[in-house]
């Protein structure tokens, strides 16, 4: 009895296990203590990354600042973990570095997807009990608590992220599960295309680093007009975009508004 007062009077770890952003927190702050990619990056080759003070794999925005001599992998794809161990390496690294707490003395409340499979929560409540050894555990639909965050109980949120979409029906905090759509085509995709549009100008981009450097273009220049046949009313500056992989700059003016318009 004595033990559990003590442990459970600790605040709650708080993991929202995003397909492009991993937020970590404690519950009673007002906003995450950390917010970085997730994604983890190791290297090209074995020779480029020879040296002192060198490590086997890089995460968030370390693997980012490094993106031009690592391959990066996101683990969670269209809402699903599809990487076990790379997962388990980036919650290691969220509690030992980022949040600096031990897992062992506080509960944890992570989110999930709407739909997510049994096997795949199964998965995931293995690995932090066992891995982790969190006393204490609670796994949360993210739109509910999208909900819950805006002081509501009953809703209908539409969670539109990088990796998936979902309109998930709430009723007095609780998931409609047969009346939840889900659409795998989000922020991720809409990088692909762009991509796919610098491509055909002539600009190759393959790597997954490059691929990462669309991903800061697409975000810093693109937007939607809700009028489709009204042109969006932006102004895009001539930016020059160095490719270190190609050592190329690019003048990306002319794409851009042919993204925008087209």
């Amino acid at each position: 009895g004595c033990v559990w007062d003590v442990l459970f009077s600790q605040p709650t770890v708080v993991l929202d296990n995003g397909s492009g952003l991993l937020k970590a927190g404690v519950a009673g702050d007002r906003e995450p203590r950390v917010i970085f990619t997730n994604l983890i990056g190791r290297a090209k080759a074995k020779s480029v990354m020879l040296g002192a003070g060198q490590k086997d794999f890089y995460i968030g925005d370390e693997a980012q600042a490094k993106r031009g001599i690592l391959s990066l992998r996101y683990p969670v794809e269209h809402g699903i973990v599809t990487s076990w161990p790379d997962m388990e390496k980036i919650w290691k690294h969220t509690y030992d570095n980022e949040l600096k707490l031990n897992s062992c003395t506080r509960p944890a409340l992570i989110t999930e997807a709407p739909l997510n499979p049994l096997a795949n929560r199964e998965q995931m409540t293995r690995l932090l009990f066992e891995k982790f050894e969190v006393p204490a555990l609670y796994v949360a639909i993210q739109a509910v608590l999208a909900l819950y965050a805006a002081g509501l109980t009953t809703g209908c949120v539409m969670d539109s992220g990088d990796g998936v979409t979902h309109t998930v029906p709430i009723f007095e905090g609780y998931c409609l599960p047969h009346a939840v759509l889900r659409l795998d085509l989000a922020g991720r995709d809409l990088t692909e295309y762009l991509m796919r549009i610098l491509r055909e100008s002539g600009i190759a981009l393959v790597s997954t680093a490059e691929r990462e450097i669309v991903r800061i273009i697409k975000e810093a220049f693109l937007a939607a007009s809700l009028l489709f046949e009204r042109r969006i009313n932006v102004t895009i500056p001539c930016v020059l975009v160095l490719i270190p992989s190609l050592q190329k700059v690019c003048n990306i003016r002319a794409i851009l508004h042919m993204f925008l318009y087209v």
